[in-house]
Formats: C-alpha cells, structure tokens, sequence
C-alpha cells in the first residue's frame, strides 16, 4: 500500500491532487492558519470526497466540488 502523498499548500495543482485521491491515496497538505501550521488531510473513498481539517470535516458529492475547495481554500495552485 502506498503511503499519503505529502505536500505543502500551493505545491501540486488541483489536478495532482485529485489524481492521487483517484488512484485511493491520502493526501496530507501543510498549511498555515491563524499562525500556525496545521495538517489537512484530503481523500476519496470511491464515492464522496472528504477534506479533513483541524476543526471540521467536509464532505463533497463531486469531483467539481472538491476541486473548488481545494482551489479556493489554497490547497492546490492553479494553473
């Protein structure tokens, strides 16, 4: 099994990183917030996309809606 793919926010595009969730892999993103650094941790169960943060878990029903948030939330870069 492979192991979460690690990145640092702004690092892999939205694409990289909805194609690691695809293939079933984990993906953990760093990123800072209210001064400090924090863990999210993005993923796909086949199904619904989560997007697993320090204080909440999101759940989105399409491949559009998990790229929004990682776009919007600055997660992935844009291209």
């Amino acid at each position: 099994m492979t192991g979460p793919l690690r990145a640092k926010a702004g690092e892999l595009t939205a694409d990289e990183i909805i194609g690691a969730m695809r293939e079933g892999r984990r993906v953990v993103v760093e990123t800072e917030m209210l001064g400090a650094v924090h863990e999210i941790t993005l993923r796909h169960d086949g199904t619904t996309f989560y997007c697993d943060t320090p204080t909440t878990l999101h759940k989105h029903a399409t491949e559009a809606e998990m790229r929004t948030c990682i776009e919007k939330m600055g997660y992935g870069r844009t291209e």
